[in-house]
Parts: C-alpha cells; sequence; structure tokens
C-alpha cells in the first residue's frame, strides 16, 4: 500500500545531504545514459549495414567461373570455366529457381567505360541485363521504364541508367529518356532513370551504372553467347543456401568441374552474408550490454556505498525504531526503499536523456545515412533496461539493509 510518510521520509533522508544524493545518482544516471546510447548507436550501425544490403534481397545466389584447380574427366587443372546461353535454360530447370539473370559487364569487373552525350563525357559501368535482374535486386524508377522482354527479343539498343549518370551528362532538370548517348561508337536510346534506395558507397557506385539489354550486350560487343555471371532467385520454398548447392553441382557437371574443387565456380551467397553480419551484431550487442551494465553497475556500488554511510550515521534512529518495536523486515524494506527510489529516479532520467540524444541524432542524421541510419530504442529494449535497473537498486540496498537490522537497540542507542 502506498505509505505516504514513508515516502515522505525517504524524500527527507534523500534531501538531508544534497551533494551527496546528487553525486550518487549521477554515477546511476551515467550507467542508465551510457547504456541507453550505446544501444541505440549500435542498432543505428545495424540499420545501415543491413539497409546497404537490401539492395540484395536474402534469397540470391550469384555464381560465375573461375579456374580449375583439381584434373576431372580427362580435363587438367588450371582450365577457365566459362558460361554461356546454354547453361541458363539448365539453371531454370534447377529445383527451387524462381529468377535467372544472365549478366556481362563491358570490360570485365569493374571495368568502367567512357560514355559520351553531346559535348559530355564520363567514365561508367556497361552492363548487359535481362529483365529478371530489377526484381533480384530491386531499384528505385525515377523516369521511364526498365529493360523489358521486347527490348531483348529485338535486340534494341536501349539503356536505363542510374541517376548520377543522369545528372553529369545531362542539364538540370532535364530528363534523359528519349534522348541517346553513345556507348564505344554505338548510339543507344535512354529509356529509363533509376536510383538505390540506400545512400552508402555501394549504392553510389550502382548509380553510375549503365544497363542495357542483355542480347543486344552480346551482339553489339560481339561477346557472342559468352556469360559473366550469374544472379539467381530462390523461390518461397528454397533457401538460398541449398540453391546454390543444386547450381554449383550443375554446373559443374555442364562443365566438367570436379565437385569438391574449391575453385572451379565461385559464388556469393546472400542470405549466408545476412547470416553472418545478424551474427556479428548479436555479438555487438552482448557487448554492449555488458559494457553498459558494468558501468551501470558501478553507479549502483556507489549508491550501496553511500547508503553504508547513511546506515552508519542513523544508527541512533534506527535504534530506537527497534526499540519501539520496529521490525527487521521493516527495518530492511526501508534501506531498500531509498535504494530502488534513488536508482529509479536518476536511472530514469538517464533513460529519458539517452533516448533523447538518440531522437536529435536520427533526425539529424536523416532515414538513410548510409553505415549509421535510424539510431534508436524500442520499447522493449527500454523495458529491459528498466528491470536491470530496479533489480540494481533492489541489489544495492539489501548490504545496507541487513547492516541496519543487525543493530542492537540497546547498543545504537548507547552509540556516539
Amino acid at each position: 500500500m502506498f505509505d505516504l510518510d514513508r515516502w515522505t521520509e525517504i524524500g527527507d533522508a534523500l534531501r538531508k545531504n544534497k551533494l551527496r544524493t546528487a553525486l550518487t545518482a549521477l554515477g546511476v544516471f551515467w550507467g542508465m545514459f551510457m547504456l541507453v546510447v550505446m544501444l541505440g548507436f549500435g542498432n543505428g550501425l545495424e540499420n545501415g549495414v543491413k539497409g546497404s544490403m537490401m539492395r540484395f534481397t536474402t534469397n540470391v545466389v550469384y555464381v560465375w567461373g573461375e579456374r580449375t584447380t583439381m584434373a576431372y574427366r580427362g580435363f587438367q587443372p588450371g582450365r577457365e570455366v566459362d558460361f554461356t546461353n546454354a547453361d541458363i535454360a539448365a539453371i531454370r530447370r534447377v529445383p527451387g529457381v524462381e529468377y535467372v539473370a544472365p549478366r556481362n559487364q563491358l570490360g570485365g569487373h569493374r571495368s568502367s567505360n567512357v560514355i559520351r552525350r553531346g559535348s559530355k563525357t564520363g567514365s561508367y559501368q556497361v552492363l548487359g541485363e535481362t529483365p529478371d535482374f530489377f526484381k533480384i535486386s530491386p531499384r528505385i524508377l525515377v523516369s521511364g521504364r526498365f529493360i523489358n522482354p521486347l527490348d531483348l527479343e529485338e535486340k534494341r539498343k536501349t539503356a536505363v541508367i542510374g541517376q548520377q549518370v543522369a545528372a553529369e551528362l545531362f542539364e538540370p532538370g532535364e530528363d534523359p529518356v528519349g534522348h541517346y548517348i553513345s556507348v564505344q561508337g554505338g548510339s543507344f536510346l535512354v529509356v529509363g532513370v533509376f536510383r538505390m534506395a540506400s545512400n552508402d558507397d555501394r549504392s553510389d557506385r550502382e548509380n553510375s551504372t549503365i544497363h542495357v539489354p542483355f542480347s543486344t550486350f552480346q551482339h553489339v560487343f560481339n561477346y557472342g553467347e559468352r556469360v559473366s555471371w550469374f544472379a539467381i532467385g530462390a523461390d518461397d520454398d528454397t533457401s538460398a543456401g541449398d540453391l546454390e548447392d543444386r547450381v554449383r553441382a550443375e554446373l559443374a557437371d555442364r562443365h566438367h568441374v570436379h565437385p569438391d574443387d574449391p575453385e572451379g565456380i565461385g559464388g556469393f551467397n546472400s542470405e549466408r552474408e545476412f547470416g553472418k553480419v545478424s551474427k556479428l551484431f548479436g555479438g555487438i550487442r552482448f557487448f554492449v550490454w555488458f559494457v553498459g551494465v558494468m558501468t551501470l553497475a558501478a553507479g549502483v556500488v556507489g549508491v550501496s556505498n553511500i547508503l553504508l554511510i547513511v546506515v552508519k550515521e542513523r544508527t541512533k534512529e534506527i535504534g530506537l525504531r527497534r526499540a519501539l518495536g520496529a521490525t527487521p523486515f521493516s527495518v530492511v524494506s526501508m534501506i531498500v526503499q531509498e535504494a530502488v527510489t534513488l536508482t529509479a529516479v536518476s536511472g530514469y532520467a538517464g533513460l529519458v536523456a539517452g533516448v533523447a540524444l538518440l531522437e536529435v541524432a536520427s533526425m539529424a542524421l536523416g532515414e538513410d545515412s548510409g553505415p549509421m541510419s535510424q539510431p534508436g530504442v524500442d520499447l522493449s529494449t527500454a523495458l529491459a533496461a528498466g528491470v536491470v535497473l530496479l533489480f540494481a537498486g533492489a541489489l544495492a540496498g539489501v548490504i545496507p539493509a541487513r547492516n541496519a537490522a543487525a543493530i542492537s537497540p540497546v547498543e545504537a542507542l548507547h552509540s556516539e
């Protein structure tokens, strides 16, 4: 039950030595403040990293040919594995495949090419794509459209360009759709402009790319039927890990690569990478909780030490209470209540201050700020921190309360 006299007494005890109370409360305030801030910025870092990875959906596998390291079926090691258009149909027959996007890049991996539009030039990556790639790796369409099946069928010389390409090759406010750009002397009609959802470095690179129909790419740039790599999307019932194993096995069999050769076929499993990131941030969260709780514990130890001093100063008062019939439990509950009150009030203030700082940081950073995005803590985390705080406050009062309960009324009344 609510006892007004008890709470008035606790308030008087805390106000009796204001400086000591303030310094003790500061330790708990700082511990809770640091715990909330570290958790919030840890969440912001996780949001930023995972957000930058969202351009890869979690059920996608990327595979490409490399150099074999093991002899197999009469073929010597050191042989290059080259994919062709014939592999497209073979991959589509693999159970669990929903999308297959063969890809080529002009000049090879991460190579750039000089692109012209009138008197303006720039250096950008040029890639051959199919419509399925834009389902596997989503982009936000700014204007126009993406590559469609007719572009592939008719080998149209169309192009979808990134927002950065549009900004550098066209005038401010000018819509690139309907205009031509020159790629290695060939004219391509711009049919769409896109941008990535996030603003990290990798997205900036994607915004500086040019995508043309896959069939047109092979025809215009003399690639024949060569495919540099595949982006493959799994269906809802298949994990990316299982799909990667099946696709690798199919391609290894088709290109005479030993099943145990680790180098013949390279790959990237987005699901596995997401798993690694999740484990990493799980470890970071544990570390943050550990450091934060230890910081909070340091403040709680300060509360306990101060209460030990308070108990010693109030020896006569406690002895008088005992002499007048106060039970040990009432004495213990009084000290514990003082400890919980002091830690709860100062800890709550630290919680509010930490959340306020995170809100200000989140507004300053915006919704998408690369590696740090929307720092903050959710309600469950705040409640967990509150439970830890109350437990710590009760624990802080245990030792002083036991000392108070052990005071003999006779000895207390005769003490100086």
